[in-house]
């Protein structure tokens, strides 16, 4: 075995500044891209949870309106036709939510691609 006298035959040279500045951008630009991806991923997602919560308030208000039918309509016909309306604005909800739901992944690629 050999025994360490204490001098290191191995020692880096000291960093000069021209090095270091050369070295700093370098270095920055490798997680650059990974947190701007990143970033796109969380700017989309944001924007899924606003239309999720817009569509969950669209179906609370809706409930809140049939609850009202309930309440004012004793007749089975008016409260058949509150129900149909109430239905149709439950749908196209949905479908503006479907549709958007289409769009966000669109938007996620074109920030994806933007970023690359």
């Amino acid at each position: 075995m050999t025994q360490s006298t204490g001098d290191t035959p191995h020692v880096f040279p000291p960093a000069s500044e021209a090095m270091l500045q050369w070295w700093n951008p370098q270095l920055m630009q490798g997680p650059m891209p990974l947190v701007r991806m990143q970033f796109a991923w969380l700017e989309s997602l944001a924007e899924a949870m606003q239309f999720e919560a817009k569509c969950l308030r669209a179906l609370a208000e809706s409930g809140e309106r049939m609850a009202g039918c309930y309440r004012e309509e004793a007749d089975p016909q008016a409260l058949q036709a509150c129900y149909q309306r109430l239905m149709q604005d439950v749908a196209q909800t949905h479908w503006q939510r479907l549709e958007k739901v289409a769009e966000l992944s669109e938007d996620f690629r074109k920030r994806l691609w933007e970023e690359i």
